[in-house]
């Protein structure tokens, strides 16, 4: 036909014959009888290979593309099947869309682009698509996106975490690598089976590769501790100085919970009628006053409001023990921010004071922190943190709240298209 190099330039196809353009009246759409140039026929649809033919197919099919201003178009071709050696009969490689797949790849290109930029709703209306439909691009489009790079080029020092991503207590295991920043591995689980399995695609993709992991950061979670010892024994294991804080957090909260009920306890709350069926109780005195001062504890000191610093000089004077506990934390804290050869002297004198300070939650906590003393000193000496996994996390929860409705794969498929650093480009821009 005539324009057909025109007609290609719009629709974005190539090694394809525009056989004909229709607009299709009854169903207001445009219609373009494609097919592929000889060069490219005759190929097996899965893998690629050429094959000899089989049958002539189920007749014509068409693939959604983009849109032409506010009309739809399709491509439309007959589709055969070839005898492929390894997949048998196999439906044939068409060159604008993927195997299975009802839209072509720019349709899938600009899909993936708004998933990994915009709304599920813009998606879903600029595109005049199901959600679940996104779901599916977006497996295929990182299905085929992981099939052209090497994600493990180059790793050396990797952050181990996990996070929630739906109720009942299910957790995605990711890997970030702490050189480029990338989320580099993602799956399902919690456990040492998960972390096994990344360790074993890192080795499926080049052998050797384990033995190159230098430097390990993770949250001291035994699970991963021991897989990592296990398969990366030269690897440097470096404890998250976050965790560790907020392991000394966990503590001076069980000291300020015990302060609250000796309070109340000693009589400082009064019943204040019932609401719904239930007695209810105010906080008097001491509970009162102590009611509110989890976040001044919990803050840092830089950061405190007048409110809170009124607070905790109120703390000082009246409850020596949840004073000292705010003290333990706040050193532990401060150790973070020595060279390695001073924090290894103030760690030990902070496990000291911690086992003699008569604080069951830190008498605890000092144990812990003696078992993980090598990886706290090592992410001292090295300066790996978990902030990137931390920052990953968050992403990826809003990624998954966004991908409500999905299933597993897909918003694994989504975050790793938008946080592994192969982001998909526009049809037409590099």
């Amino acid at each position: 036909m005539r324009n057909a190099s025109l007609w290609r330039a719009v629709l974005c196809v190539q090694d394809t014959v525009i056989e004909d353009v229709a607009f299709d009246e009854a169903a207001q759409v445009v219609v373009v009888h494609v097919r592929p140039r000889r060069a490219v026929r005759g190929r097996c649809g899965a893998c690629g290979a050429r094959a000899g033919r089989y049958d002539r197919g189920q007749g014509r099919r068409r693939w959604r593309t983009l849109d032409l201003g506010t009309v739809e178009v399709f491509l439309e071709t007959d589709v055969r099947r070839v005898n492929c050696a390894t997949h048998g009969p196999t439906v044939c490689q068409v060159p604008w869309a993927r195997h299975g797949a009802g839209h072509t790849r720019v349709f899938d290109a600009q899909v993936a682009w708004l998933a990994t930029h915009c709304s599920k709703r813009a998606i879903t209306e600029l595109m005049r698509i199901a959600w679940r439909t996104v779901g599916s691009i977006i497996a295929r489009v990182w299905a085929d996106t992981a099939s052209g790079i090497d994600a493990f080029a180059d790793l050396t020092r990797i952050g181990i975490d996990e996070i929630s991503y739906k109720r009942h207590h299910k957790y995605l295991t990711v890997v970030v690598d702490h050189d480029s920043g990338r989320l580099v591995w993602a799956s399902p689980g919690r456990d040492k089976a998960t972390v096994n399995a990344f360790f074993d695609a890192l080795e499926a993709s080049a052998a050797g590769r384990c033995a190159q992991i230098t430097r390990v950061s993770a949250d001291g979670a035994e699970w991963i501790a021991d897989v990592v010892a296990e398969r990366c024994p030269e690897a440097i294991r470096c404890a998250d100085p976050f965790h560790v804080v907020s392991w000394a957090n966990e503590a001076l909260d069980e000291v300020r919970r015990q302060a609250w009920n000796a309070a109340r306890r000693a009589g400082h709350t009064q019943r204040h009628g019932w609401v719904a069926g239930r007695r209810v109780t105010v906080a008097t005195g001491a509970a009162k006053a102590l009611k509110r001062t989890r976040f001044a504890l919990w803050k840092n000191p830089e950061n405190l409001s007048e409110r809170q610093r009124a607070k905790l000089e109120w703390i000082a004077k009246t409850d020596p023990r949840l004073y000292r506990a705010y003290l333990l934390k706040e050193a532990l804290r401060t150790i973070f921010k020595l060279l390695v050869e001073q924090a290894a002297e103030a760690l030990d004198k902070w496990v000291a004071w911690a086992r003699r300070c008569r604080l069951e939650s830190f008498v605890l906590l000092q144990q812990r922190i003696t078992r993980h003393r090598r990886q706290i000193l090592a992410s001292i000496e090295h300066g790996l943190s978990n902030g990137l996994l931390e920052s990953a996390n968050t992403k990826i929860r809003l990624l998954t709240r966004m991908a409500f409705g999905f299933a597993t794969p897909e918003p694994i498929a989504l975050a790793m298209l938008t946080l592994g650093g192969h982001r998909p480009a526009l049809p037409g821009r590099h």
